[in-house]
């Protein structure tokens, strides 16, 4: 285990903030963790996965702990499911292509997130009608302040979307090191009626879809709406679908006739941010290096060199904006680092 000094983060986060990291730690191991968290010189630190689901606003004055530990084994394999260990450094869509080609169903839908398998969990990640949650089995953590290593449950980590304990109750406490799923092996449960998944399996000539077929619909729906943060800074979908009260969508509907939406429950109503953007006519501006992309109004992009306070005032500028035409407030799904 090595510190590096004044360390550019501009490769370690999906938007290509050139943020520097005061103090920056590699961490390939449970063993290299607890040392690093037992350093005498440094009393708080900050957490860094994949880099994909963050906004850089300002250097990192407290030492970075890059957590980058690798390895996937299966734990336990039945007749019709199989129980894996992911170790928290994995790559996200690695780890969905690794499930394909073993013939592993449950996350298919989830290919092509960015992002590493040990921040799934704080989202719980989703896309397509799937969830993180749907697979979860549980996740192995560490204490940052006392170092105990505590095992968390699905029941233990109060789910929601986009939301999870490690976001509210005990943000910050812990660092996640590995994620157990439970996948099947035999008679897949397909979710294709989710967005353009089944007409994407339909203009392939596709009416017996297999797992990988459902993933390759979703990376071809997803590289048609997303750009690629190899080629464009971005951190995916900016903001969180808002949930709104089935009165105040009445209203909301009573103005725009089409306005597209999923029902929640008997008293709620989901509404695509990106749709409110776009009306708001935000899709496809630019303000310096700092904009919408051209094809998908939910993910702001960084377009060369614009700094995460100017990426952090486009998207205060959508929230206001969005707020004023249409009463709805737009949460950001992104963790904005300031």
């Amino acid at each position: 285990m090595s510190i590096q000094h004044n360390k550019s983060l501009k490769e370690f986060n999906t938007f290509g903030i050139d943020a520097k990291a005061k103090n920056f730690i590699a961490i390939t191991n449970i063993s290299e963790l607890m040392v690093a968290l037992q350093l005498e010189e440094f009393s708080t630190y900050f957490i860094l996965g994949g880099g994909s689901n963050m906004l850089l606003t300002q250097d990192i004055e407290i030492p970075v702990l890059h957590i980058n530990n690798k390895g996937k084994r299966v734990v336990l394999s039945t007749e019709n499911e199989v129980i894996v260990e992911i170790q928290a450094g994995e790559n996200w869509h690695e780890f969905v292509l690794w499930c394909i080609e073993n013939d592993f169903g449950g996350v298919e839908n989830l290919s092509l997130i960015p992002g590493n398998v040990g921040t799934s969990p704080i989202q719980n990640i989703g896309a397509y009608g799937v969830e993180l949650k749907d697979t979860f089995v549980s996740c192995a953590t560490i204490n940052i302040e006392t170092q105990e290593q505590k095992v968390f449950k699905l029941e233990d980590c109060n789910f929601g979307y986009r939301n999870s304990i490690f976001k509210n109750e005990v943000k910050g406490n812990y660092i996640i090191t590995s994620v157990v799923f439970k996948l099947t092996r035999k008679h897949h449960k397909l979710n294709t009626s989710y967005g353009a998944i089944q007409q994407e399996l339909e203009s392939n000539q596709i009416t017996n879809p297999t797992i990988k077929n459902v993933s390759d619909a979703v990376i071809a729906i997803r590289e048609r709406k997303l750009p690629n943060p190899k080629e464009i800074g971005n951190s995916g979908s900016f903001f969180k679908n808002p949930v709104i009260s089935k009165e105040d969508f009445d209203i909301l509907q009573n103005k725009h006739e089409n306005v597209p939406h999923y029902v929640v429950s008997d008293t709620e109503i989901k509404v695509p941010a990106g749709w409110l953007i776009e009306q708001c006519g935000f899709k496809g501006k630019r303000f310096g290096d700092a904009g919408v992309h051209k094809n998908q109004a939910l993910v702001l992009v960084n377009y060369d060199n614009a700094t995460g306070a100017e990426i952090l005032a486009l998207a205060k500028k959508i929230q206001e904006t969005v707020l004023d035409k249409f009463n709805i407030a737009i949460e950001a799904e992104v963790n904005v680092i300031s």
